[in-house]
């Protein structure tokens, strides 16, 4: 049988840019234990333009081929392609409106839920909607004195918050405020990733992740695994990739009824449900003292680097991610 010319797009430009590029290794990795797959890996940078691993240009064409700067080498036909991308565009779903476009199968949310759970406050709205309990918040669509104000009285009710650019990936542009004092230059940073920002109250809660993924026509959630951050701090995007990070993973919290646990994975698989995901997710909640569990925020494309969760929990809930990741592409191109 020919093989299947798989397109491996990583970068994207922005803030998770070299995330991504740590991201796709495990891709690499997995999609080099089967013999089904021809790879070809391009970074896209910031302006849209596409480059090989040794540099040349090239270009993705509408009639889903590989076009290269040099005329010399030949065009390469695309049967799929997987956007590991995380933050724009790809989390935020613009690059799989072009997918659509072109009818390229892609691996993946598809552009709408990328984009609903991308927004802090569409997704929430969403939460809402689905009857999910979430974190009390409060919307801003400009920097203006009325925004200082509303956040004032959020931090008045509430005696700590965290201030969110609503649209960018879950650690950048985030902030936890405990001095009322640094709420307006706080507000202006996260303006200036954001034309939205969002007011969260601070939870004071245990963070737990579930990795949501489609497997043989079912949705399995996993277990919910744990981030356990030094002191009192939260899960900041150094705090993630940092090399002297004392933040602690456990790919199975621990101390958790399994009422607790099965009603985490069932709000987990309702949410993947109801706000269409496909293939796979990470899906964050918070759990209070009292067992109050709160749901944070989804990811769709969820970090693949050696510290990241998803992939250590789809491996401890038994399933290998190289014949995950076969079985899903197979079953799109049939």
């Amino acid at each position: 049988m020919p093989k299947i010319n798989l397109l491996l797009i990583c970068g994207g430009g922005g803030a998770e840019h070299d995330i991504s590029l740590m991201s796709v290794k495990f891709f690499e990795t997995s999609l080099a234990k089967s013999d089904k797959f021809s790879v070809l890996k391009l970074e896209l940078d910031k302006f849209g333009h596409y480059k090989t691993q040794d540099g040349q240009q090239c270009e993705l064409t509408n009639r889903r081929e590989v076009r290269f700067e040099d005329d010399s080498k030949p065009v390469w036909p695309v049967d799929y392609v997987i956007p590991c991308i995380h933050g724009y565009p790809a989390e935020t779903g613009d690059i799989q409106s072009y997918f659509n476009l072109i009818q390229l199968p892609y691996f993946g949310c598809e552009s709408e839920a990328s984009s609903n759970c991308f927004n802090k406050i569409t997704a929430k709205m969403w939460f809402s909607a689905l009857g999910i309990p979430n974190t009390p918040y409060v919307f801003l669509h400009q920097f203006d004195q009325a925004a200082i104000e509303q956040t004032q009285a959020a931090f008045d009710q509430w005696g700590s918050v965290f201030i969110k650019a609503a649209s960018q990936g879950s650690s950048v542009g985030c902030y936890k405020v405990d001095d009322k004092s640094q709420i307006t230059t706080t507000l202006q940073q996260a303006f200036s990733y954001a034309p939205y920002v969002i007011v969260e109250q601070t939870v004071v809660a245990r963070e737990l992740e579930v990795a949501v993924y489609e497997y043989q026509g079912d949705i399995i959630a996993t277990k919910p695994g744990e981030i356990v951050c030094d002191s009192n701090n939260f899960y900041t995007f150094d705090e993630k990739y940092n090399s002297s990070s004392k933040a602690k993973t456990h790919v199975e919290a621990i101390n958790i009824s399994p009422e607790v646990s099965d009603q985490i994975r069932a709000y987990a698989v309702k949410v993947f449900k109801g706000m269409k995901l496909r293939h796979l997710s990470r899906i964050d909640f918070f759990l209070t003292a009292d067992n109050q569990i709160l749901l944070n925020e989804i990811n769709t494309f969820p970090g693949l680097t050696p510290i990241s969760m998803f992939p250590k929990m789809l491996a401890h809930h038994g399933h290998d991610f190289s014949e995950y990741l076969t079985q899903i592409i197979e079953s799109q191109l049939k």
